[in-house]
């Protein structure tokens, strides 16, 4: 029997960490591993999309994992994504993580073709038998891979006994219940989407990944802790107050990782640096987006202590 109680729980995106020249910075990586064991977070989804994985080549991920590993290794469950648009730089970094003793690896659908089913399948059992010692999560991001899972290729991809579920991060909360159903005994599926971190794990998701998860852990860990303890109302209220945040985090010149980096700077004198390019950086006017910010999470928190 699998250990599936280590996927339980609130899963930060981990940021991609840049030094002043725009390069990963390793004690960046370091720094931001650190602050998310003291915050008490369940785990980390590395190189995903919030590490901008497409920005990033394979040997910088590679440097990415093997610092966050350094750190993180017997005190973080650790999911490394994987996913490139080939199969051979996908397998590569799969080889590589499993290396490293991570707990599963990911990967999204190959992007831009529009590939049939079938060759989506063959392309994650592919990468799936580069790791061939590790739990395997498929990563529906149907909004951005231009592409979704079906019921049927997630029936079909159950066949590889080290495929353990979904990342899912479709709008449509009802998949997470398509999902679970499917999956039936020894599958994990995690909820995506920030905005509904309450509405996927009350339609039965067992953990949640996401890419705000860093600017505000204590806010989703209490939702968290609200849900496991049948309190629904009080996660609700969080969970309004969290979206407002987002749509904060969300309102400035530059991409909301730009802003959450700054957020972090402010909050907890984390040096991520800002975006890789064509990312958008921040603007003069997103100083002001960010104190507010900020100030807004400051304020939540305390209603919770």
């Amino acid at each position: 029997m699998r250990d599936l109680e280590k996927y339980k729980g609130v899963i930060p995106a981990f940021y991609a960490c840049y030094d002043e020249k725009g390069e990963i910075s390793p004690e960046g990586v370091r720094a931001l591993t650190e602050y998310y064991i003291r915050k008490g977070v369940k785990g980390v989804y590395v190189n995903g999309s919030s590490g901008e994985c497409i920005y990033l080549t394979v040997a910088e991920r590679k440097t990415v994992l093997e610092h966050v590993m350094a750190v993180a290794h017997g005190k973080l469950t650790v999911i490394a994504h994987v996913a490139c648009n080939n199969t051979k730089d996908s397998q590569e970094l799969a080889a590589h993580a499993e290396s490293l003793g991570v707990d599963a690896i990911a990967a999204i659908p190959p992007i831009y073709f529009h590939l049939p089913d079938y060759a989506i399948a063959e392309y994650w059992n592919d990468i799936s038998a580069a790791a061939p010692n590790t739990d395997f999560l498929i990563y529906n991001i149907p909004q951005l891979a231009g592409v979704a899972l079906t019921p049927q290729l997630f029936v079909k991809m159950r066949e590889n006994p080290r495929v353990i579920g979904v990342k899912n991060s479709s709008m449509a909360v009802q998949d997470i219940q398509i999902f679970k159903s499917l999956g039936k005994e020894e599958c994990v599926v995690f909820n995506g989407p920030d905005e509904q971190f309450l509405g996927g794990r009350m339609m039965g998701a067992d953990g949640a990944i996401g890419g705000t998860y860093g600017a505000m852990p204590e806010l989703y860990l209490y939702m968290e802790r609200c849900i496991r303890s049948g309190h629904a109302e009080d996660a609700r209220k969080a969970q309004y107050q969290v979206n407002r945040i987002i749509e904060k985090l969300c309102s400035g010149h530059g991409s909301m990782y730009a802003v959450i980096k700054a957020v972090l700077k402010i909050r907890e004198g984390l040096n991520l640096g800002s975006v890789r390019k064509p990312q958008a950086r921040m603007a003069e006017a997103d100083d002001k987006i960010v104190k507010e910010a900020a100030q807004m999470i400051e304020e939540a928190i305390r209603c919770y202590e």
